[in-house]
């Protein structure tokens, strides 16, 4: 018997997961990211003054099969004891300060595309990631009974198909899934993507090495994460306070759904401007920061969720995972990822 070869579209959480639970089950794997390296939302963005987590912030270990998965990479994953205030009123003063059930927040070390990056690692070795590579097409394979090809585009522009295919997984946000099967003369497979909706988020990346660190904190508020009801901002997080991090006094801010919406074709520089405007009337830090770059996320954070942990198109061979499928957390992409593999995996 041939070993089936999977091609998987995304290099993030649900991708990962999934491509690594079909190679520790023999198949062959291939995975497709359009962006420079594995982590999806789980991403980090370097600077000159250090890292900022500029998509997920944290994550929680509910499921159990999370918890024996995190288990394998000993050491990547750390409690933040967050100190974090629940709810801010628009003008910085505490509503509620303590988050609720006491649950734990952990974070990937050194960033939080950590963990993606290790669970990555042996693919990457194995030469079966291609990054910076978007898929443009999905075409049935002319040599391969059920096969698929994929059509594919690198950042200078040249174009490549890729074959010998005998599944095709889109762990991708669903907007960018439904138009790649919709391109793709895959319309049907889409229709169940039509109710969900995924929110954007403007994000905001401070530096402050005036400041001293750790402990004798100069500028600023003495909590290091807050919600906040400030129409502009929904959440603030203070990166040296996480650990692995370095000690430069370091912030990452995140826009509200609404505002993002609003704003999401401005130029990033009036975006940035904005942004700190407000970053300032919450915290008190008025200083002007050493550095400040935005990042704009244009699916975010689900809004509405598929409603059930993927989608297995079995008579195609197609399949579609990611955290939107669930809700909006890390660990609904890591399940959602898993059990399309363990779908894919109940055929032999």
């Amino acid at each position: 018997m041939n070993t089936p070869h999977i091609a998987i579209i995304g290099v993030g959480m649900a991708g990962v997961t999934c491509a690594r639970t079909l190679r520790q089950a023999g198949y062959q794997v291939t995975l497709f990211e359009k962006s420079r390296g594995p982590g999806g939302r789980m991403s980090t963005r370097a600077s000159a003054f250090g890292s900022f987590d500029h998509g997920t912030q944290y994550f929680t270990v509910r499921d159990p099969r999370f918890a024996l998965a995190i288990g394998t990479s000993p050491g990547v994953c750390k409690p933040w004891s967050a100190n974090a205030v629940r709810v801010l009123d628009p003008n910085g003063r505490v509503i509620e300060a303590a988050l609720p059930g006491g649950e734990r927040h952990w974070v990937a070390t050194p960033g939080m595309n950590g963990l993606v990056k290790a669970w990555a690692a042996p693919l990457v070795a194995d030469g079966r990631v291609h990054v910076q590579t978007r898929v443009t097409h999905i075409m049935a394979d002319p040599l391969r009974k059920k096969g698929w090809q994929l059509q594919t585009e690198s950042e200078d522009g040249g174009q490549q198909v890729h074959a010998g295919f005998d599944q095709v997984i889109l762990a991708i946000p669903p907007a960018q899934a439904a138009a790649l099967l919709k391109a793709s003369d895959l319309s049907a497979l889409a229709e169940p993507l039509d109710k969900v909706r995924v929110d954007p988020c403007w994000t905001l990346m401070l530096a402050y090495p005036q400041a001293v660190q750790p402990g004798l904190i100069t500028i600023g508020p003495q909590w290091n994460a807050a919600r906040s009801t400030h129409h502009r901002i929904a959440w603030m997080a203070r990166e040296s306070s996480k650990p692995g991090r370095e000690r430069i006094e370091r912030w990452t801010v995140q826009a509200s759904a609404p505002w993002s919406a609003e704003h999401i074709n401005d130029a990033p520089e009036r975006v940035k401007g904005k942004l700190i405007k407000a970053f300032a009337e919450i915290t008190g830090i008025r200083v002007t920061p050493a550095h400040a770059d935005v990042h704009r996320w244009l699916y975010a954070k689900t809004a509405q969720a598929l409603g059930t942990s993927h989608l297995w198109f079995k008579d195609r061979g197609i399949g579609l995972c990611g955290d939107w499928c669930l809700g909006h957390r890390a660990e609904d992409a890591f399940v959602s990822g898993l059990e399309l593999a363990l779908s894919v995996l109940k055929k032999r």
